[in-house]
């Protein structure tokens, strides 16, 4: 798995790369909430498109930044999220918690 991070004002951009399952999650938890404090990072876009498989690990990765962000009284989103991910985020009930846009520049404008 790859992260390539931007940020958009308070906003960090996490571009998703690979699969995110066991092996790679823990790192995904680390490197973001790294960016995060380093950052004056409020809200968080993760930006799936290219993701290629993620496992129940990834779902817990991805709860796990949500929760982190909620503290600092922001807001985490997905987006770009293919028709594979999307079914294991909809069995997760991920969805009902988090908001999913088609790209990076709506998720931006619903954040503000």
């Amino acid at each position: 798995m790859q992260l390539k991070f931007s940020n958009r004002g308070s906003t960090l951009i996490v571009r998703v790369i690979g699969e995110l399952d066991h092996h790679s999650s823990e790192q995904l938890k680390i490197k973001v909430d790294s960016e995060i404090i380093k950052s004056s990072t409020k809200n968080v876009i993760l930006d799936l498109g290219k993701l290629t498989f993620m496992d129940s690990s990834g779902i817990g990765a991805i709860m796990g930044r949500f929760r982190n962000v909620q503290k600092l009284n922001g807001k985490l989103a997905l987006v770009g999220i293919g028709p594979h991910i999307k079914k294991i985020l909809d069995m997760s009930g991920i969805l009902k918690v988090i908001d999913a846009y088609d790209n990076v520049e709506t998720a931006l404008n619903k954040m503000m």
